[in-house]
């Protein structure tokens, strides 16, 4: 059978790769490491309109057609505003450490605006979410912007493009640390916001979905910056001392290793790629400017373009100050890995911020790629990416805040065994990460449900439940990877190869039940028989489906 491939990156032949030691370690994480699943309000709450929630930038540009796969919209998802209880019973089931969600800003501020109204539903929403995961000796870790930007404040004001937004979002940080913060203690600004900035405001593919070439991103990465600045301080001086919790945020962030690493060309566009990305923020947070070589680059092409001044926004000496030092923890993010070599991008030749790096990203074709089309399989990155932020930023505390891989199938085969792999390497390569010193207190697999996978609608799926979307009651269906998961929650790590390996076949056992819970599904099935005739209707009937979508999928991006 043929498959195709749609990454972006250009598929090569196999470099020259760095020599990677692929054996499990047998080693468990330190007393006290935290282990987690998350997921973020607009992808799994629904309730997109009901007790008075406002309108999200994200509820416009879904509603908008051939903004989204298919034109699906997350205004019932998985139900979760209705479900959280029943969400709960699952982590507690799983003996999860965290949970790590998001709150709605147009949720408890419809217009975004404290000063015009609060939603007091809102609030009890999140309360009575967080008081049952305390309940339950479940800590939450709260994600205050997870892209849910008030659709008013962007129609006002231009969201993140206008530098009002930075005393907006604090007003509102204020009100969540005012209300929640006596309860919690782990608190995330912002969830990556490179890709609020490039996919939302230069790119246009995530919502407010403006196209503004070379400058936008720039900006709005700049007005995020200082915001998280600002909810910092605001931390320090009105709630520190009382609450004594964390404030930090969350970036992601692939690996880029040099295509020859003999080649000094291309160890630069590798270091290049890295700062464009995580650097762009963390470089910032951590030290007080910009990373010199996206000043440089940028500031470069900007004048032969004949601009009188960078594109990249310059910080003032206050500034630098005001930012630096504003991350109690470092959240990161990771799926991938890429490989980079130079590319030189000629001045003129439409200028943005990815011809502004200078570089080609490449991937391997033999590398495993279940799930999106961005999401290769690369463990050994992960402990790379963990090995540069203790060199560049000092050693932080660190939480993994998002880490997992999706699969491309319309309807899922809940014994997951490429997820279950997954985990198993990329948290190898975490736990070898800690051993070199790294400063990791927290593992988030990424995610707890099946959700709404944005521009790509409910095509792409991450978690470790199944959510049958078709069904009105969204019920939720254990795949392999939740009872593999568990027994590393349990066994704080990886006791040893046999037993690991045990877990894997124990979790493909429990998970053929679950498989015929799904195939028995009415609204699945349509049809009443036994378990042993649908289980293999449903599966053939994945394989049509299936073979459909590829070819929906060639003929969309050709």
């Amino acid at each position: 059978m043929t498959f195709f491939s749609f990454a972006f990156p250009i598929l090569m032949k196999k470099p020259m790769s760095p020599i990677v030691n692929n054996l499990l370690i047998v080693f468990c994480s330190s007393a006290g490491f935290s282990w987690g699943a998350g997921s973020s309000a607009y992808q799994t709450e629904g309730a997109w309109n009901v007790d008075g929630k406002g309108i999200s930038i994200w509820d416009a540009f879904s509603h908008k057609k051939g903004k989204i796969f298919l034109n699906d919209t997350a205004d019932s998802s998985c139900e979760g505003y209705y479900k959280f209880k029943d969400d709960i019973a699952l982590m507690k089931d799983m003996k999860l450490n965290h949970y790590r969600f998001s709150i709605s800003w147009p949720r408890i501020l419809p217009t975004g605006l404290k000063s015009e109204k609060i939603n007091e539903k809102g609030i009890k929403y999140y309360s009575d979410l967080i008081n049952m995961l305390l309940d339950n000796k479940i800590t939450p870790i709260v994600t205050l912007y997870h892209w849910d930007l008030p659709q008013v404040l962007h129609e006002k004001y231009g969201g993140w493009h206008n530098i009002s937004m930075v005393n907006y979002f604090n007003d509102f940080a204020n009100l969540c640390f005012e209300r929640f913060g006596n309860r919690v203690k782990y608190w995330i600004t912002f969830n990556n916001p490179w890709s609020i900035a490039v996919e939302g405001y230069e790119t246009g593919e995530h919502a407010p979905g403006l196209k503004l070439k070379g400058t936008g991103a720039y900006k709005a990465a700049h007005h995020i910056i200082k915001a998280h600045a600002k909810v910092r301080h605001t931390y320090d001086m009105q709630w520190r001392s009382k609450q004594k919790g964390l404030v930090g945020i969350s970036l992601t962030a692939d690996w880029g290793e040099p295509v020859d690493i003999s080649n000094q060309r291309d160890i630069e566009a590798a270091e290049r790629y890295i700062q464009f990305y995580l650097g762009w923020f963390a470089t910032p947070l951590f030290h007080g400017d910009y990373p010199q070589v996206m000043k440089d680059y940028i500031g470069r092409k900007s004048g032969q373009q004949g601009l009188g001044a960078s594109r990249l926004p310059v910080f003032s000496p206050q500034e630098k100050s005001y930012i630096k030092g504003t991350c109690d923890f470092l959240g990161l993010g990771h799926f991938t890995t890429r490989y980079v070599t130079l590319k030189n991008y000629p001045s003129g030749a439409g200028d943005n911020y990815f011809s502004d790096r200078d570089l080609a990203e490449l991937v391997d074709p033999q590398w495993p790629d279940p799930g999106s089309e961005w999401l290769y399989s690369v463990p050994w990155g992960f402990r790379r990416l963990l090995n540069f932020v203790k060199t560049q930023y000092g050693n932080p505390m660190i939480y993994v805040t998002e880490n997992g891989v999706s699969e491309k199938m319309l309807c899922t085969d809940l014994c997951d065994d490429w997820r279950m792999k997954y985990f198993k390497d990329y948290i190898n390569e975490m736990l070898k990460a800690i051993k070199d010193g790294v400063n990791v207190k927290g593992y988030t697999a990424w995610s707890l449900l099946d959700s709404f996978e944005w521009d790509e609608g409910f095509s792409e799926r991450f978690g470790l439940y199944y959510v049958d979307f078709r069904n009105k009651n969204k019920p939720r269906y254990p795949k392999a990877s939740v009872h593999y998961y568990k027994r590393i929650i349990s066994s704080n790590g990886f006791p040893n190869q046999r037993e690991v390996e045990s877990w894997k076949r124990k979790a493909v056992e429990t998970c053929s039940s679950s498989n015929q819970l799904l195939a028995a599904d009415p609204l699945i099935g349509h049809m009443e028989m036994v378990t042993e005739i649908v289980v293999p209707t449903v599966c053939t009937l994945c394989i049509l489906i299936s073979a459909v979508f590829f070819m929906f999928l060639l003929r969309r991006r050709l």
